[in-house]
């Protein structure tokens, strides 16, 4: 077993390159399956989802080749509609090839996807929108089974935001005969980009960013190549990295536009920020204790939520966390807690921080991706070792997070038991 050892309350200095967006990236991966033409994806980050999904994609019968960042997908080759179910069970991401296979073979077979487990995310919304398109649906029990002779265009109406749905439903109407009309969609930066690459292909969609999407439906699609973004959660991770241990850290090769409200947030909190087109630099700064809510986009980011809590408790003054989107995922306050924070839970959803408090050096387990982020940086603030196990948790979405890391002075290593 690998884990993270940190020595912490050393200032970090010089500039971290963000990585290309995770989300997009798994999504414009299942996208590639909608088309029997080679694609070339620029900017893939080398981080354990994705290497979950590429597994899955070869089990169907792709053919991947990595040079660096790039992958180039040939999907020719699948020619079934079953994934591997072990793989599935995997990566809680895997459930938004079902639309795609669906589209492409008019049948699909799935169990029920795996991964970071944060609270209940059921997958009623996905098989009732593929439901309004026209496909029919068999539950046996661990696994589903989607089928349709026809996808037919249809109005969409989300009872509740969803950013895998809104992504899945684009996907699979893209191939459907007709209009589909999304309402209530998500509008992350993520789901225009997925947008921009299927319009690449031939799709016709507009409204993407907006509450309601537009589908045109065609009859297929071809493939190219398209440039990943960069990954805003990786980008303001850095961020509140730099401003908790209160270093000047350079974060390049990011969008600030994308966290336009973070980064507001983290000003009225006294942030002393540099913010250029494609940087954002962390300067010393006298924190003041603030309250969140986490929200869909184009608020506060859930996946930030982990991080920004580590963050108050090196502000001075009371700070209130109120996590709106996951049940549980407050719960990692009580290894902060046992470092030193001085952390009250509320409830399953509201915690009230108390800064500033110096944290200590603990043997820790990361729970999931987002909260181990936040250990590190609680690490990287503490006096004393900290260690950090489950590091696979955190490698799901940071790639290689010890050495870059390691390049700006973060004490930091990759050890065995």
């Amino acid at each position: 077993m690998e884990k993270y050892k940190i020595i912490g309350s050393h200032p970090l200095s010089g500039e971290i390159k963000v990585s290309g967006a995770k989300n997009a990236a798994l999504k414009i991966l299942a996208a590639s399956v909608l088309s029997k033409d080679t694609c070339q994806i620029n900017n893939i980050p080398q981080i354990e989802d994705i290497k979950r999904m590429t597994e899955i994609l070869e089990s169907l019968g792709a053919k991947l080749l990595w040079h660096d960042s790039t992958l180039t997908i040939d999907p020719s080759g699948i020619t079934k509609s079953i994934p591997d179910q072990q793989l599935i069970k995997k990566l809680r991401s895997s459930i938004v090839l079902a639309g795609p296979l669906l589209a492409r073979f008019g049948e699909v077979t799935m169990s029920h996807p795996g991964g970071c487990i944060i609270g209940k995310r059921p997958i009623d919304l996905f098989l009732s929108g593929f439901k309004a398109l026209g496909a029919e649906i068999f539950d046996h029990g661990e696994s589903f089974t989607l089928k349709a002779k026809k996808l037919t265009g249809a109005k969409i109406v989300l009872p509740k935001v969803s950013v895998t749905v809104t992504e899945s439903l684009m996907m699979t109407a893209c191939l459907a005969q007709g209009t589909t009309t999304i309402i209530n969609s998500a509008m992350e930066p993520e789901i225009p980009a997925l947008a921009q690459y299927l319009n690449k292909c031939g799709a016709k969609i507009t409204g993407a960013g907006t509450p309601q999407i537009i589908i045109e439906g065609v009859d297929g699609l071809s493939a190219g190549i398209y440039e990943l973004m960069p990954d805003r959660i990786e980008a303001c991770s850095f961020v509140m990295m730099g401003l908790a241990t209160g270093s000047k850290i350079k974060v390049t090769d990011c969008r600030p536009e994308h966290l336009e409200t973070v980064l507001a947030i983290l000003k009225n909190a006294g942030a002393d920020l540099e913010i250029g087109p494609d940087y954002i630099t962390t300067k010393t700064s006298y924190l003041r204790g603030t309250e969140i809510q986490t929200h869909e986009y184009p608020g506060f980011p859930t996946d930030l939520q982990a991080p920004f809590t580590v963050l108050m408790t090196q502000a001075n003054g009371r700070s209130l966390i109120h996590e709106t989107i996951f049940d549980g995922r407050l719960f990692y306050t009580d290894k902060l807690n046992a470092m030193g924070a001085d952390i009250i839970m509320c409830d399953p959803h509201r915690v009230i921080v108390s800064g500033k408090t110096k944290l200590n050096g603990k043997k820790l387990e990361s729970p999931d991706l987002r909260a181990g982020m936040a250990l590190i940086i609680a690490g990287l603030c503490a006096e004393g070792e900290t260690t950090i196990d489950n590091i696979y948790q955190i490698e799901r979405g940071y790639e290689n997070i010890v050495p870059r890391l390691r390049a700006i002075g973060a004490k930091i290593e990759k050890i065995k038991d």
